[in-house]
């Protein structure tokens, strides 16, 4: 136990905590900037099992936040390339790459197979997608987002609200790091908050972080926080998220991808409208407006998300 001295004796830790990481299994979606920190933190401290998905490569302009790669990884899998930097860390603890991307048919079976699922991802349809999976499976998720200087970190699903009781929406404009920029440092923070989150979870610790939001602007150098226990699920999960493989004959599907964008006219009543875009959010927004004039069958997909 030489290699968690420093933590067992930590009050409420001790041998039956480092038992508890040892025998976790945890799902991680995403090895790129949170994953840089919040990865070597989880392994450090001995959690037994991580799955790892990422569906990318290491990219030169990347470097600034994801640490944990190398000018030698480049044009390697992300996944991969996590997996043995962390096995030189501590081989007490087994990385299993996933070079793939997860979709909601994909990540159901992933996340029936571990206790918690971590949401360090850049695309708000693959988070929204896990939430749904983790609400309805009962599972813990830990979910963190940055752009720029700012960014939060959640603990959603495993009892406590899903990211739809707590964002019901998306705002009017979603950002991206190569558009919008992302400063390293805001990243590793995020992603040490995550890494602590995930361990106090797996650790029984009470106040649970589950129904917990930290908020982090260090453009502006606030620091804020405020639990959603009490948050209200909506009545119904809209619009779905789907992968493409959930496409049936029977829907109706808005391709806004293309230059012509035809007006929904569903068949019947009960037929399900599913908008597709790249990245999700044109499809989002079209959906919510259909929702709005009170159809309730209606879906999405991102098709790069």
């Amino acid at each position: 136990m030489t290699r968690y001295a420093r933590q067992i004796r930590l009050s409420g830790f001790g041998a039956t905590g480092q038992a508890k990481l040892a025998a976790a299994r945890v799902l991680v979606v995403g090895a790129g900037g949170l994953g840089a920190t919040l990865l070597p933190a989880l392994v450090g401290a001995g959690v037994g099992y991580l799955r790892l998905a990422d569906p990318d490569t290491v990219e030169e302009s990347n470097l600034h936040r994801q640490t944990l790669f190398r000018m030698s990884d480049l044009g390697r899998p992300k996944a991969e390339a996590a997996a043995v930097a962390l096995a030189g860390l501590n081989p007490d603890c087994e990385v299993s790459p996933l070079v793939g991307r997860l979709d909601p048919v994909t990540a159901r079976a992933e996340i029936a197979a571990v206790d918690l699922v971590i949401d360090a991802a850049d695309s708000f349809a693959v988070t929204y997608a896990l939430s749904d999976l983790c609400h309805a499976a009962g599972t813990s998720l830990i979910s963190a987002s940055v752009l720029a200087r700012q960014g939060y970190v959640g603990g959603f699903c495993g009892g406590a609200p899903s990211l739809r009781a707590v964002f019901p929406d998306l705002p009017g404009r979603l950002g991206s790091c190569a558009v919008d920029g992302v400063m390293g440092p805001v990243v590793a923070t995020l992603g040490a908050l995550q890494a602590q989150m995930v361990l106090a979870v797996l650790l029984g610790q009470k106040p649970s972080p589950l129904g917990q939001m930290l908020s982090l602007d260090l453009a502006d150098w606030r620091l804020g926080a405020f639990r959603f226990d009490g948050a209200p699920e909506p009545e119904t999960a809209l619009p779905e998220i789907l992968a493409p493989a959930q496409i049936t004959r029977d829907d109706l599907v808005i391709d806004l991808r293309a230059q012509q964008q035809p007006e929904p006219r569903p068949q019947h009543a009960g037929q399900r409208v599913v908008f597709v875009c790249t990245t999700g959010l044109r499809a989002w927004r079209a959906a919510q407006a259909v929702i709005a004039d009170g159809y309730r069958s209606v879906a999405i997909i991102g098709d790069g998300a």
